[in-house]
C-alpha cells in the first residue's frame, strides 16, 4: 500500500490555516482539484438538457458522469443514482414516496445508532400512515448494533429497514449483511446511510445488501451535494414522481428541479481524489477506488488506535464505544468538565472539535447529557500522528 499522508496534506489549501482540523464528521476540507472543478464549470458554458447546442450537452455530459462517479463509489449501476443537495433531503423523498402506500399494521424498523437524516423521515412516514416504529438499540457499554436482533424485530409487515453503514458520532460499523439478510426474508427494503462510511471504507452495495444506499459527497472533500442509489434501478420507475417533468424517468423522477452542475462537477473529482489516494492503484476507477480505500482504512486504524489508547491512559477521560469494526470518528467525555468548555481548551490549542449535548440520537440513549455532554472528533484522509498527539497532550492537560 502506497498512502502518503504527506502528499495527500498538499491537496488541502485549507489546511494552511494553522488548525487542527479533527471536524471530519461535519465534512472534510475540500482538496485544490474539486474547488477547480466547480470553479471551471461555472465559467464555462453550462445550460438546461435538452438542447443540441454544446452548453446544453456539456451539463448532460456533467450529470452522466456524476451519476457513473457514485455508481463506481458503492458498486452500481448510473442508472439508479438519484442527484440531490444532501442525503437528508433524498431520504424525506424516499420516505413521502414509499410512504404514500403504508396502512395501519405495517411497521418500519430504524436504529438508534442512525444519524436523524435516517430515522427521522421514516418515522414521519409512518405517523402519517398509522404504522409502528420498532427499534433496534445499541449495547450501552460497546456502542454495538447486535444485529441478532432483527430476526426479531422484522416482520411480515414491515416495509422498510433502515440502518447506518457507520456512525460519524461513535464510529460504529455494523454488520449490515446480517440485518439485510433478515430483513430480506420478509421482503423489507433495505435503506442504508453511508454517509459516514463512504470516506473511509470500500462499498459494495450488493454485497452488503443494501436495497437503497445513501451518501454525501462532502464527507469526504466534495461539494454539498449528495446520492440515493438503488441496486434495482427499475424500482424508481414504481415510484411516485416528484418531479417536475411530468414524463420524467428512471432517477429523474426523484429529482426535483435543475441540477446545480458546478457542484455535480465538483462530485466527479471529489471520487477520483478518493480514487487517487493510493499512489498504486491502478486499473478502472472502481478498481482504484477499492484499493484507494483499503489503504486509507488500514492507515487510520493505526492512528485511531494511538488516539484510543493515548485517550484510555487518562484516568479522567472516558472514551465512548468499544465496537470491533468501526471508522475513524470518536467521542469522549472529561470528568468534571463540561464538553462546551473540553472543546473550548482545545480550540485555544488550535483543534477543532465538536460538542455534543448529549440531548438527542445516540448519546441521548447513552445518557451523555447527565455529564454534561461529549466532546466529538473525527480523523480525515489528511489528518497525521502528530496531530493525534497534540490531541492527546491538550486532553491531558485537562486533568
Amino acid at each position: 500500500m502506497a498512502f502518503d499522508v504527506a502528499a495527500v496534506r498538499g491537496l488541502f489549501p485549507a489546511l494552511g490555516d494553522g488548525w487542527v482540523h479533527l471536524d471530519a464528521p461535519a465534512g472534510m476540507q475540500v482538496p485544490e482539484q474539486v474547488a477547480t472543478a466547480a470553479s471551471t464549470a461555472l465559467r464555462a458554458p453550462v445550460s438546461g438538457p435538452g438542447g443540441i447546442f454544446p452548453a446544453s450537452q456539456r451539463a448532460e455530459a456533467i450529470v452522466e458522469a456524476a451519476r457513473r462517479a457514485i455508481a463506481d463509489l458503492v458498486g452500481a449501476n448510473p442508472a439508479g443514482v438519484v442527484l440531490g443537495p444532501n442525503s437528508a433531503v433524498l431520504l424525506q423523498r424516499l420516505a413521502d414516496a414509499l410512504g404514500d402506500g403504508w396502512m395501519i399494521g405495517d411497521d418500519v424498523v430504524v436504529s438508534r445508532l442512525d444519524h436523524p437524516a435516517n430515522v427521522a423521515p421514516w418515522v414521519r412516514a409512518a405517523q402519517r400512515s398509522g404504522s409502528t416504529v420498532r427499534w433496534a438499540e445499541v449495547d450501552i457499554e460497546t456502542c454495538e448494533l447486535p444485529t441478532w436482533q432483527y430476526q426479531e424485530l422484522v416482520t411480515p409487515r414491515t416495509k422498510v429497514v433502515a440502518l447506518t453503514a457507520a456512525s460519524g458520532a461513535v464510529g460504529t460499523r455494523p454488520d449490515v449483511r446480517q440485518a439485510a439478510e433478515a430483513a430480506a426474508e420478509h421482503g423489507a427494503l433495505v435503506v442504508v446511510d453511508a454517509s459516514a462510511a463512504a470516506p473511509f471504507v470500500p462499498l459494495d452495495m450488493t454485497t452488503m445488501g443494501a436495497d437503497v444506499m445513501a451518501v454525501n459527497a462532502s464527507a469526504w472533500g466534495g461539494p454539498p451535494v449528495g446520492a440515493l442509489v438503488f441496486r434495482d434501478a427499475a424500482m424508481l420507475d414504481q415510484l411516485p414522481s416528484v418531479a417536475l417533468e411530468p414524463g420524467a424517468r428512471g432517477a429523474e423522477r426523484l429529482e426535483l428541479g435543475p441540477h446545480a452542475y458546478p457542484l455535480l462537477a465538483g462530485l466527479v473529482a471529489s471520487v477520483d481524489y478518493l480514487a487517487a489516494l493510493d499512489d498504486a492503484a491502478v486499473g478502472p476507477r472502481r478498481e482504484r477506488l477499492l484499493t484507494s480505500l483499503g489503504s486509507v482504512k488500514s492507515y487510520q486504524a493505526g492512528l485511531l488506535a494511538n488516539l484510543t489508547n493515548g485517550l484510555r491512559k487518562m484516568n479522567h477521560v472516558m472514551v465512548i464505544g468499544d465496537a470491533m469494526r468501526r471508522v475513524p470518528s470518536m467521542a469522549f467525555t472529561v470528568n468534571g468538565v463540561k464538553a462546551v468548555d473540553a472543546v473550548d481548551h482545545l480550540a485555544e490549542r488550535g483543534i477543532c472539535a465538536f460538542a455534543d449535548p448529549g440531548t438527542h440520537g445516540v448519546f441521548a440513549v447513552l445518557g451523555v447529557g447527565e455529564v454534561g455532554g461529549a466532546v466529538r472528533v473525527g480523523l480525515a484522509h489528511y489528518t497525521n500522528a502528530a496531530e493525534v498527539d497534540q490531541l492527546v497532550r491538550a486532553v491531558a492537560d485537562l486533568a
